[in-house]
């Protein structure tokens, strides 16, 4: 996806702490070592990996590199790492049994990476990417996710791109707002909003 502010793309998440090492503003780091200083940042509390040492990140991501049902990916902004992006079924993964599935439904997280110069819209324009990746898969009908409650500023995004909230759930880790957002509804949050 083009934008003003520039070109966003994705790619696998490599979990190989050693592997094809990306050199980045920080020097040359494998994608372990990028979203652990992402996820550990103060910014990505909600991702409940204060905490995480390098070997915690690394055996998360290979969990999920080898589970059938989840992927993760890194988002690139101009050719540069810049965001987190992961999809999984919801009926095997995070909403197993919470909620009520329909034919089509994925499930979403997405993290932008801090920064010190932040861009106005940069986020808003994170999540689209995201929707619009997650949307050229055409098995895809609705986009379902579980941001924590007390997420205000993802509630708020979330809006801004189509989702619904369709009630609170209780999950072992939290208390989320389960929300959905089809096709129909992503392409008329972004019609609406090109014509602001």
């Amino acid at each position: 996806m083009t934008t003003a502010l520039g070109t966003f793309t994705t790619r696998p998440l490599d979990p190989f702490p050693s592997s094809r090492l990306r050199s980045g503003k920080g020097g040359t780091v494998s994608d372990v070592e990028l979203v652990h200083r992402w996820v550990t940042h103060p910014k990505a509390s909600f991702w409940l990996m204060g905490g995480a040492r390098l070997e915690d990140v690394e055996r998360e991501y290979m969990a999920i590199s080898a589970h059938p049902h989840h992927d993760a990916f890194i988002g690139l902004h101009n050719g540069e790492p810049a965001f987190l992006m992961e999809r999984y079924d919801p009926t095997e993964v995070e909403l197993k049994g919470l909620y009520e599935a329909e034919p089509g439904d994925i499930g979403m997280h997405f993290l932008v990476a801090p920064t010190d110069t932040p861009l106005h819209g940069f986020t808003r324009a994170v999540i689209t990417a995201v929707m619009e990746t997650l949307f050229a898969d055409p098995s895809v009908r609705r986009v379902v996710v579980e941001p924590d409650v007390s997420n205000s500023a993802v509630h708020a995004l979330n809006k801004a791109v189509g989702f619904e909230v369709l009630r609170e759930i209780a999950k072992p880790e939290k208390n989320a707002l389960l929300s959905a957002c089809t096709r129909e509804q992503f392409e008329t949050a972004r019609r609406e909003g090109a014509a602001r």
